[in-house]
């Protein structure tokens, strides 16, 4: 392929700031740009471009929520040198990260070639928008909301950890909306299930973009739209990341819902239609 242009860069990245965290799935968002760009959607240099601009939403994160990462690795570190530590939520909560993020590592090396491959489609993308929705309704009606984050535990942090897998695996499903919808049906309140869904996908998506970094650089994207890329993906994700906080607080996800589904259709009228290809 071509090497990304500047300006594709410019756009990929103000879309994956956008769409990161919003549970609206940045990967759905970045294909279907992509496709309306004329960009192979499945070529391996594009699904590693896409993985290292997420860097750059990541950063926007830890930059967003410094204080408290440095308040959990700071009771990390206190616990690993003092047992009597160990019994503070922090130091809990740094492990239950760390343990989280193992089911998707794995599943990500092992379905790899499936998912920047067969997955990688445009129909699977249109599918899982509209299932995801689905998700998302029924986890803002079932879950209580009766919990905050003080009272997550490592089932919670294992089972919300674990759905990121579905957006590995079916673009379009949103790893924030499975999170947050995960969280809901859990019982934590809204906003404890989004702080929650930030702080998991630091490791995994951080190490996604570094594991993907050569292969970006060797398959023919050249280093300028990267770094790009990533720059416009952190300042548009960290504004992204202070509304959707104030708007969790004092709403449903439904509006969430209603565009997902609303996307969802229209990119299985462009594909039937001739307009993309998947």
């Amino acid at each position: 392929m071509s090497a990304i242009s500047i300006g594709q860069a410019v756009v990929l990245g103000v879309v994956e700031g956008v769409t990161e965290f919003l549970p609206v799935s940045s990967t759905g968002h970045l294909k279907i740009t992509e496709g309306l760009m004329d960009i192979p959607v499945d070529d391996k240099a594009v699904v590693a471009f896409t993985a290292v601009i997420q860097v750059g939403a990541i950063a926007a994160v830890l930059v967003y929520f410094f204080k408290d990462i440095v308040r959990i690795v700071g009771a990390w570190g206190r616990g690993l040198a003092n047992r009597e530590q160990r019994v503070h939520h922090d130091y809990k909560f740094a492990w239950w990260v760390i343990f989280a993020t193992i089911p998707i590592v794995v599943v990500g090396l092992a379905a790899k070639p499936l998912i920047e491959g067969t997955l990688a489609s445009l129909w699977v993308v249109a599918g899982s928008l509209i299932i995801g929705s689905g998700l998302m309704w029924a986890a803002d009606r079932i879950g209580k909301r009766t919990r905050g984050e003080a009272d997550t535990t490592l089932k919670d942090a294992m089972l919300v950890g674990s759905s990121q897998i579905l957006a590995l695996l079916f673009p379009g499903f949103s790893r924030s909306g499975a999170t947050m919808s995960t969280g809901l049906i859990l019982d934590l309140d809204r906003v404890a299930a989004t702080r929650l869904s930030f702080f998991l996908g630091i490791p995994a998506l951080t190490g996604a973009g570094l594991y993907e970094l050569k292969d970006a650089l060797g398959a023919g994207v050249d280093a300028a739209p990267l770094v790009v890329g990533t720059i416009v993906s952190f300042v548009v994700a960290y504004a992204s990341i202070a509304w959707l906080l104030k708007f969790v607080a004092n709403h449903t996800f439904n509006a969430f819902v209603i565009y997902r589904i609303i996307i969802g259709v229209l990119l299985f009228a462009l594909l039937g239609s001739g307009v993309l290809t998947a």
